[in-house]
C-alpha cells in the first residue's frame, strides 16, 4: 500500500467517523423525543483488487424491532378501548351513587317505603303524608338526575367520536403525504429515516383510534387497513365523515337504517369516490372510536333502559288495575270485558287451550298510532304472552273484527256490544275453550274509589305504556318521571281514595296497597336491562331489581378497570421492550462516542504520519 492509498483510506475513515458522530449527536439530542428511533450508520469496506481501500457509508439504519412494533400497535388499540370503557363505567358508577351513601337509588327507595310504613301507622298525620310525598319526589328526582347523567356521558361519547374522526383524518393525510415523499427514495439516508419516524408516530396515533393492520408495500411505502379489511390509506388517504346529530337524549338512538338513526354514523370515502358506513358494517372493532361507539349505542343505552324500567315499574305498580272478565254462559261460552277504561298501551288478556291441548296466553294491546303496527312479542316482557296490537279507533266492534281476522283460525269468536268485547269459544261446535279474560287499565284519578292511584306521572301525563311509531312511552321515562302535582297539592289523597262515599278516617287501604306493591309486588323486567334473558326474563320485587342492576353495574365497572389495568401493563411492557431495542440509551451513546473519538484520532494520526512521510520524501530529493 502506497502513501497516497494510506491517505485516502484515512480520509474515508474520517468521513465515516463524522457521519457516525452526527448520528450520535442526533440520538443524544432526541433521547426524550416520543417516537424517535435510534439511528446508526451502515458502512462497508471498500476493496480495489485484493487491497482494502477504506470504508464507505452506504446509508442510515433505524434500529427498529418491527415484530415488537406490530405487537405494540395491536395492544395500543386494545388498551385505548379498555381505558375509554373503564373511565366511562367509573363515571356511571358515580351517577348511580356510592353504595355507602344515602343518595343512591336504593337508599331513596327504602326511604319511601319507610315513610309509607309510618303513614300506615298514623294515617291521619299530615306530617307523615308530607314525608311520603317528599320521599317520592326525592326518588323521582334521583331518577331524573341519573338519566341526565347517563345522557351526558352519551353526549360526551358523541363529541369524542367527532374529535377522534378528526384525529384519524389528520393521521391518514400525513401518512399519505410521507408515503409520497418517500416514493422513489432509497430510504436509507438521514432525511428518509426521519420521515419514517414521523410516519410511525402517525400510525401509532391511528392505532389509538381504531384497530389497524399495516402492510409493507415495498419501496418504503405502507398501506393501512382496518382489521376488518377496509383500506384507510396507501398512496392516497381515505376520508372519514361523522354526521353528528346534535343533542343526545334517551330517544336518540343509532339505527342501521339512516332514516331512523338519531345519532351520528361514520362514513369512509375512498379516494376513488366509493364509500362505506363503518358503524353499520362493524368495521371498527377496537381503539378509542370503538369504545365510544359501544358506550353511546350499547352500554349507556342499557343503563338508561335500567332506569326507565324502574320508573315504568314504579308507575305501573301503583296505577295499573286488572279487572277480571265476566263469564258468559252459552253455548258459546267465554268471557266479556269492558273496554271503556282501556287506554293506549293498556291491554286485554285472555287465555285459551288450543286443539293440541296447549294453553296460550294472548295480550291485546291498544295502539293508537297505526305506524306502530304490527307489534312483536317484545312489546311484553312475559315470555308466555303472545302480543296482538289493535287499534281502538273504531270502538269495540272494530276491535272484535280485527281480532277475528288475527285469531279466527284458532277457533275463537269475538263479538261486541257497546263498549263490551266478548271472547267466545263457540263450544258445541268443537271450538277452542276460553280459560280466562281480563283487562289491565291505568287509573288516572286520585279519588276513583280504587286503592290504585297515579302517584308517579310522565311529566304530568299518566303513564300507560303507550307504543307509537317512535317507540315505547317507557323510553326516557326516568328523565321525565315526577310525582303527581295533584298529590303534591293534597297529600291527603294518599289515604282518601273515595269522596263518595268519603274514605273513613283511619282507613289505611291505599297506603297499605302502595307499600305492598313497592315491597312485595313481583314484576317482570325487560331483558334489555341486561338482567335476565328473552326466554327467562327477570322477575321479582322492585328492591330486588334495583339491587340487581346496581350490583351488575358495580361489577361491570370493577371488571372494566381490571381489564384496562391488565391491558395497560401489557402495553407498557411491550413499549418498554421496544424502547430498549429502538430507543436511545445515553450510556451506550457515550460509550460509542468515545470509540468514535478514538477512531477519529487514530485516522487523523495516520494522516499526520503520511504527511510527515511525504515531507521527508520531498526533502530528500
Amino acid at each position: 500500500m502506497g502513501l497516497s492509498q494510506a491517505l485516502n483510506t484515512a480520509i474515508s475513515g474520517l468521513r465515516a467517523n463524522q457521519a457516525a458522530l452526527s448520528l450520535v449527536s442526533s440520538n443524544v439530542a432526541n433521547a426524550e423525543t416520543p417516537g424517535y428511533v435510534r439511528k446508526t450508520v451502515t458502512q462497508i469496506q471498500t476493496i480495489a483488487g485484493s487491497d482494502s481501500t477504506g470504508v464507505r457509508i452506504t446509508g442510515v439504519n433505524r434500529e427498529l424491532d418491527t415484530y415488537i412494533q406490530k405487537q405494540v400497535l395491536m395492544e395500543t388499540s386494545g388498551a385505548t378501548y379498555a381505558d375509554v370503557r373503564s373511565a366511562a363505567l367509573q363515571n356511571l358508577q358515580g351517577i348511580y351513587g356510592n353504595p355507602n351513601s344515602n343518595t343512591t337509588i336504593e337508599a331513596n327507595f327504602n326511604a319511601l317505603t319507610s315513610a309509607l310504613q309510618a303513614l300506615s301507622t298514623s294515617p291521619d298525620s299530615a306530617a307523615a303524608r308530607s314525608t311520603v310525598v317528599n320521599a317520592a319526589q326525592s326518588l323521582a328526582q334521583q331518577l331524573n338526575t341519573a338519566s341526565q347523567g347517563v345522557q351526558s356521558l352519551r353526549s360526551s361519547a358523541e363529541s369524542a367520536i367527532s374529535d377522534s374522526v378528526s384525529t384519524v383524518n389528520n393521521a391518514l393525510k400525513q401518512i399519505a403525504s410521507i408515503n409520497k415523499q418517500l416514493l422513489g427514495t432509497s430510504g436509507n439516508d438521514a432525511a428518509s429515516a426521519s420521515l419514517l419516524d414521523q410516519r410511525d408516530q402517525y400510525v401509532t396515533q391511528l392505532a389509538q383510534m381504531m384497530d389497524i393492520r399495516v402492510v409493507d408495500a415495498g419501496n418504503n411505502q405502507i398501506n393501512v387497513f382496518t382489521n376488518s379489511g377496509v383500506q384507510l390509506v396507501g398512496s392516497e388517504a381515505s376520508v372519514l365523515n361523522f354526521n353528528a346529530q346534535g343533542t343526545v337524549t334517551p330517544n336518540t338512538l343509532w339505527n342501521s337504517d339512516p332514516s331512523k338513526s338519531n345519532v351520528g354514523s361514520i362514513t369512509l370515502t375512498y379516494p376513488n369516490g366509493g364509500s362505506v358506513d363503518l358503524v353499520a358494517t362493524n368495521a371498527i372493532r377496537s381503539g378509542a372510536i370503538s369504545g365510544y361507539l359501544d358506550l353511546r349505542d350499547n352500554t349507556l343505552v342499557q343503563a338508561q333502559t335500567q332506569l326507565d324500567q324502574l320508573a315504568a315499574s314504579l308507575s305501573s305498580a301503583l296505577s295499573d288495575k286488572t279487572t277480571s272478565g265476566t263469564a258468559v254462559s252459552g253455548p258459546p261460552n267465554g268471557y266479556s270485558v269492558d273496554l271503556s277504561g282501556v287506554q293506549s298501551g293498556n291491554s286485554v288478556q285472555f287465555s285459551y287451550t288450543d286443539t293440541a291441548g296447549k294453553v296460550r296466553n294472548i295480550s291485546v294491546i291498544r295502539v293508537d298510532d297505526p305506524s306502530a303496527l304490527p307489534l312483536s312479542n317484545s312489546a311484553t316482557v312475559d315470555p308466555n304472552d303472545e302480543v296482538i296490537g289493535v287499534s281502538f279507533a273504531g270502538g269495540a266492534a272494530s276491535v272484535a273484527s280485527q281480532l277475528n281476522s288475527a285469531l279466527g283460525g284458532a277457533g275463537i269468536q269475538f263479538t261486541s256490544s257497546g263498549t263490551t268485547l266478548q271472547i267466545l269459544d263457540g263450544s258445541g261446535s268443537g271450538l277452542t275453550p276460553i280459560n280466562s279474560a281480563s283487562t289491565t287499565t291505568t287509573i288516572t284519578s286520585l279519588t276513583s274509589g280504587n286503592a290504585q292511584l297515579p302517584l308517579f306521572t310522565d311529566n304530568g301525563v299518566p303513564y300507560t305504556g303507550a307504543i307509537t311509531g317512535n317507540g315505547s312511552q317507557m323510553v326516557g321515562l326516568a328523565s321525565r318521571i315526577s310525582v303527581n302535582t295533584a298529590l303534591v297539592g293534597d297529600p291527603s289523597r294518599l289515604i282518601v281514595y273515595s269522596t263518595s262515599p268519603m274514605t273513613a278516617a283511619g282507613d289505611t287501604t291505599r297506603s297499605d296497597f302502595i307499600l305492598s306493591q313497592l315491597k312485595s309486588g313481583s314484576y317482570y323486567y325487560s331483558p334489555q336491562t341486561g338482567i335476565g334473558s328473552t326466554n327467562s326474563p327477570s322477575k321479582g320485587t322492585l328492591l330486588n331489581y334495583i339491587q340487581q342492576f346496581t350490583s351488575a353495574q358495580g361489577q361491570a365497572a370493577a371488571s372494566a378497570k381490571q381489564v384496562a389495568d391488565g391491558q395497560d401493563v401489557v402495553l407498557s411492557t411491550l413499549q418498554k421492550k421496544l424502547n430498549q431495542s429502538s430507543g436511545v440509551n445515553i450510556d451506550d451513546e457515550m460509550a460509542h462516542l468515545l470509540a468514535l473519538q478514538n477512531a477519529y484520532a487514530a485516522n487523523a494520526r495516520v494522516m499526520s504520519a503520511v504527511k510527515d512521510m511525504f515531507t521527508s520524501l520531498l526533502q530528500s530529493i
